[in-house]
Formats: C-alpha cells, structure tokens, sequence
C-alpha cells in the first residue's frame, strides 16, 4: 500500500472524513492561485499518489505556472537516480526529443511509466529548465541497509513512526528483522533528494526563483522525509496531493504545509499484489527503491 492511500485509509477509518465512491472527482481550482498563495520560496515539494493521473497533471500545470512567472529553477524528481540530468543538453535542450530527455535522465520505464511523467519533464525542459534525478543510487543500497548512522538522522519518535510506516506500508508482510534495513534505506533516499535539491538550488544560483520536486507523499512529509534532511534557512513548504472526498473538511494533515485536492482514484487492494508477488527473502532480493508500495 503507497504513502498517501495509507494516510486516506487511515483518515476514513477513523472517521474524520468522508470517503466518497472511487469515482467521485473533483478537480483542483486554479492551480496557478495556489501556487501564488505559497510564492516566494526556495523548494517546493509536491507529494503524489504514484498511480494517481490527476496528480501528475497538477505537477505539470504547477510547472507550467512557475514557467510563466520565470520563476522555476529546476525539477527534481524521485523518478530518477541521482546525478542524471538533462542540464548536459545545454540551450539544445529546449528541442531536445523525449527519447534524447530519457536518455540524459537514464529513465527506468519498467519502474516508472514514462507516459505519466513526461508532461511535467517536458514542461520544464522545453522552457530551458534543468531536470534532475535525486533517488537513491541501486549501487547504494546495500550500503544504506548496513549503516546505523542513518537511524540518528531522525528523532527517536520520527524514526519509530518511519519504521511503523514501512511496516505497514507493506501490508506488515515484512519480518520484523528487515524493518530496520529497510526504513535506513527510505532514510538515505531522503537524504539523497534533499542533497540534490540543494545542490539544483546552488547550480541555478537564481535568487528569488524555486525548485520544484516531485515525489511520493511519504518524503515531502516535514515531520519524517526530505525536510528534515534541509538545510536552515532554507524556505520549504510540503504539498499533499490527496483525493477530494479524502481531503473534505481537512484543515491540515501533520507533516504537511498544505493540501490539494485532486480527483479521485479507483480502490484498488495493494496488499493483495503485494501478496501474490512476496515470498520471503527471494521478495526482498528483489526489491528496488522503485517500488511505490509505500
């Protein structure tokens, strides 16, 4: 089960919102407003449901609306490894093709479609806009399951809380011994993004304009993911992106600055997949940053 339909589910079983039927819609009003109202900061951080279309087309219209006011720096995206970027196009890539756009950025389209996320890539590339990868290099991983020291880059609670939310982001399928390993690897993929937004924000060396990052709804959360691994001083604010009859009657969610609404997606069981997909050890060796169960 991803980050945000775990936080939907979560709220209706409590009972502080309304859960409406999978295909009620409602579309977000005035994108161009909203990000107005946040305006100026140095990183945007737009949290989505990966499976969730309408949330792409709010990334790709928030992109757009930066674009018109010249006031977008640089994409970042979790849908990429870190130190792959379409900057090497130089002025070229404003014509650049997609094809010459997925080879800079080394897209894995087995992990994430390209179909869904291009429309926000493009956007930034065609208006001279660098894009970048930020997730966590495959080559890093083992070393990120193995080191302790990034249990000590959240508070004891946050870090309990991480671990409570890959337990049950997996369906607490799980052995209790891979918890550890695991959140320490969802750490170090906060880390590296935060690294990179830094690192998008000096190599623009734009005052005055934003990075925007797009990514599952668990890192842009202030409280657990990427801002806690940013540097103060630095103005951040988190966005979640969440289905309207989920986001009813909500004044905030801990975590973020502020919630969206978007249209709503159909139920779908994520435990179930995960199920018929996990058996033991063989499902660990097979696991890859990549995966939006959580």
């Amino acid at each position: 089960m991803n980050r945000i339909t775990l936080l939907t589910a979560l709220l209706c079983s409590v009972a502080l919102v309304g859960c409406a039927t999978p295909n009620t819609a409602t579309p977000v009003a005035d994108v161009a407003n909203r990000v107005q109202a946040l305006l100026p900061l140095d990183t945007l951080l737009l949290g989505e449901q990966h499976d969730a279309p309408d949330h792409q087309r709010i990334q790709r219209e928030v992109i757009e609306t930066l674009v018109t006011r010249s006031a977008l720096a640089a994409v970042v995206l979790e849908m990429a490894m870190q130190g792959n970027s379409t900057a090497g196009l130089g002025h070229k890539g404003m014509a650049a093709s997609e094809d010459s756009v997925r080879a800079a950025l080394k897209w894995d389209d087995t992990a994430w479609p390209w179909a869904t996320y291009s429309p926000a890539v493009m956007a930034a590339v065609r208006a001279g806009v660098p894009v970048m990868g930020a997730n966590l290099p495959r080559a890093q991983m083992s070393a990120a399951m193995k080191e302790p020291d990034l249990d000590q880059r959240l508070s004891g609670p946050a870090l309990k809380a991480q671990q409570q939310l890959i337990r049950i982001g997996h369906c607490n399928l799980l052995p209790e011994n891979q918890i550890s390993s695991m959140t320490r690897i969802q750490i170090a993929r906060d880390v590296a993004m935060a690294n990179t937004l830094v690192k998008a924000l000096a190599d623009a060396a734009q005052p005055g304009k934003t990075v925007v990052l797009l990514a599952g709804s668990g890192h842009v959360d202030r409280s657990l993911g990427i801002p806690q691994h940013l540097p103060q001083g630095l103005t951040s604010k988190s966005v979640l992106l969440i289905a309207a009859s989920a986001s009813e009657g909500i004044e905030g969610v801990a975590g973020f600055d502020v919630i969206w609404p978007a249209a709503a997606v159909p139920v779908k069981d994520y435990c179930a997949g995960l199920k018929a997909t996990m058996s033991g050890r063989q499902w660990l060796l097979k696991w890859t940053p990549e995966s939006r169960q959580f």
